[in-house]
């Protein structure tokens, strides 16, 4: 495992690790998760490929700058930084949650950068109905990992219903998943909250983006994470190029809680990549 570091368009330095050899995966972490988030797709697929994983701005030993350092349009000029830092013309990006945002923002902006994306558990806060209540939540969020700190709020936010899946299948790595948690930075996290996730566009919001994007995509779903779910339905709609996989019982954390089929599906989506079998819809 090599260990860089990338400096971003504004200055901010990213923790990047990298490993393997063949063509390139750049993994892209949720909001509770960090690096090490993707161990078991880095097992698996740094045999064949070059698997690289980076911490976002706000999660240590990446900087974690002050406000208003955070946005969705610097997290992905921070993707981008990544892959320029490691000389990587294109790659398969694979990113959850917040991290499934950034990917389907970086393939409506440098879709020339991509091979493929997998957007996983991403459209939290997207619905309309409840978009209002998502930004005040985030808000909310923020002010307590700022006054409680991370160890603190990590124990009613690993527990959220969409996490409890994960805990429910496999107790010992949701325990080891929450301990990572509790060790980040507060004032990151709450940046984060602000910037990023509290003022992310909807993703009803990127239709005509998305009907004009010819990326291989694979949109991936738990069936039990209610608030991704019909988001990415619509995503599906709009995405020509597009795959929905719906994970049966399965909550947000998708490739912590059933790594081994997420592997094999995303292992299938590169082939099928390669080979072209990845077709648009009529």
């Amino acid at each position: 495992m090599k260990t860089h570091s990338v400096a971003s368009t504004d200055g901010v330095q990213l923790h990047v690790r990298s490993i393997g050899q063949g063509t390139p995966i750049v993994f892209v972490h949720e909001y509770a998760g960090d690096h090490r988030a993707w161990e078991p797709q880095v097992a698996e697929f740094s045999r064949d490929h070059l698997c690289v994983v980076y911490n976002a701005r706000g999660y240590p030993p990446s900087t974690v700058p002050a406000a208003p350092h955070y946005s969705q349009a610097k997290a992905v000029q921070d993707l981008l930084a990544v892959l320029d830092g490691l000389n990587i013309r294109q790659a398969h990006i694979v990113g959850l949650s917040m991290g499934g945002y950034c990917t389907l923002h970086f393939g409506l902006s440098h879709p020339e950068r991509a091979l493929s994306l997998a957007i996983c558990g991403a459209g939290y806060g997207s619905h309309p109905d409840t978009r209002a209540q998502f930004q005040q939540e985030s808000f909310e969020l923020a002010d307590r990992f700022e006054k409680f700190g991370c160890a603190e709020v990590s124990k009613t936010y690993a527990a959220t219903p969409a996490r409890l899946a994960f805990k429910r299948k496999n107790p010992q790595a949701w325990s080891a998943f929450a301990a990572r948690l509790a060790e980040h930075d507060q004032y990151g996290h709450a940046y984060t909250a602000r910037g990023v996730q509290g003022q992310r566009p909807s993703i009803y919001d990127l239709q005509s983006g998305m009907k004009a994007m010819k990326l291989p995509t694979l949109i991936v779903t738990g069936d039990e994470d209610v608030n991704c779910f019909e988001p990415s339905v619509f995503m599906h709609q709009n995405i020509r190029r597009s795959g929905l996989w719906v994970v049966p019982q399965t909550g947000h954390v998708i490739n912590l809680e059933e790594p081994e089929l997420f592997n094999a599906q995303l292992r299938i989506f590169f082939q099928r990549v390669l080979t072209g079998g990845w077709a648009e819809r009529a």
